[in-house]
């Protein structure tokens, strides 16, 4: 039979065991506070690096390119078709086109699309989808590709990683979110369409009120803030798979780590282009 003192000294032998830790963990605060920092700066300096690697040489690198776009066709354009129609026909569709009924308007639905599909959700669930499913594969195969040490035998080979894996990767993402963004666009405001149908309300002055609206810079902003959106994407899911560590488990992490890091910067940047653009463009703010 245990005996009771003998139970209470282990018991607080094993409190007293756990207070050092604590006290490792909030001195080791400050380093994971700068953590972020550190990575925020060695994604942008992967950023340069890709940048540099592009324009110093342009060559030899386009054929990974074109395979990369059009897997990244090949994966993300039903998802993107599908969510955009949905996504459009629901939220800012069926309830923005209750407010406007509520005003005998409903044809007005059309004005409210331009802000709701062509500058927020079109681009922005684009990019949720690239994200979510190209992001995550870039970041699983340059992680598996870590903890295999295929990196470190390129770098005996006199073979840039960067060059070679990352950079085809990158430019393909930059480019193929800014393409599909047009296709976004186009399915974002059919949902739209769809919501006006079952509010009663006229598809041909949906489309007039719409057009009557829509400016050049609208179309052309969204489509290079949708490619910012995918380079973003680029940088930080290879920055991460690049870098991850700790075996299968690590890879995962890293995968986890890159989704939510990609949109988190998505949002913000999101906040920035989108405050720029309409206080250099302050008429755009004007419903016709």
């Amino acid at each position: 039979m245990t005996d009771p003192v003998q139970s209470t000294g282990t018991l607080g032998q094993l409190k007293t065991a756990r207070r050092p830790s604590v006290g490792r963990g909030l001195r080791n605060a400050p380093g994971m506070a700068a953590r972020p920092l550190q990575q925020a700066g060695e994604m942008f300096e992967l950023f340069i690096e890709v940048v540099k690697s592009a324009v110093t040489k342009p060559v030899g690198y386009w054929g990974d390119v074109r395979e990369q776009m059009f897997e990244t066709l090949k994966l993300c354009w039903l998802p993107m078709i599908v969510s955009c129609t949905a996504f459009g026909m629901g939220a800012p569709g069926l309830q923005g086109g209750n407010i406007f009924l509520l005003f005998g308007i409903p044809e007005r639905l059309g004005s409210f699309f331009l802000m709701a599909s062509v500058r927020e959700f079109a681009p922005w669930i684009n990019a949720m989808v690239v994200a979510g499913v190209m992001g995550t594969a870039i970041t699983a195969d340059l992680g598996a590709r870590r903890i295999r040490e295929e990196f470190d035998a390129m770098e005996v080979l006199g073979v840039d990683p960067v060059r070679t894996i990352i950079l085809p990767r990158v430019i393909a993402l930059f480019i193929m979110t800014g393409l599909m963004d047009v296709v976004a666009l186009c399915f974002g405001v059919f949902g739209g369409l769809i919501a006006a149908w079952e509010l009663n309300a006229n598809p041909s002055a949906y489309f007039a009120n719409f057009w009557n609206n829509a400016t050049t810079t609208d179309m052309w902003c969204s489509v290079v803030k949708t490619s910012l959106f995918g380079l973003i994407i680029g940088i930080v899911c290879c920055y991460k798979g690049y870098r991850a560590e700790g075996g299968p488990i690590g890879v995962g992490r890293a995968v986890n780590q890159a989704v939510v890091i990609a949109f988190a910067g998505i949002w913000m940047f999101n906040f920035a282009f989108t405050t720029l653009m309409l206080g250099l463009n302050p008429d755009m703010q004007v419903y016709r």
